[in-house]
């Protein structure tokens, strides 16, 4: 007989075996497939997108907030506004790269 076959085979008894975890294991796993792994990959890159922010770069903030960066510190930006006005703002704010607005607007 195959292993396999054994251990999803139900004791006639009404007991459990390997095959009542299957269900469970299965939803498990589409889980991490389809919800979990994907986020961590975005968060992941998201991370590594704030981190190679330069003086230069324009960017859009969580808030919605359009500038360039004139000034880089350890955990906050100083960014420069329409009208000449400067922003600190946490690196945690900052939500897009402002170069793939740019693209959108040229039409």
């Amino acid at each position: 007989m195959n292993l396999l076959y054994i251990f999803l085979m139900a004791p006639e008894n009404g007991g459990g075996g390997l095959g009542a975890f299957l269900p469970l294991i299965l939803i498990i796993a589409v889980f991490y497939l389809f919800f979990i792994r994907p986020q961590m990959k975005k968060q992941k890159d998201l991370r590594k997108f704030r981190e190679n922010l330069r003086k230069g770069d324009k960017i859009i903030t969580i808030g919605g907030i359009h500038g360039k960066i004139v000034e880089e510190q350890e955990k906050t930006f100083t960014i420069e506004v329409e009208g000449g006005n400067r922003l600190r703002i946490e690196r945690s704010a900052v939500a897009m790269d402002g170069a793939s607005e740019q693209l959108g607007d040229k039409r």
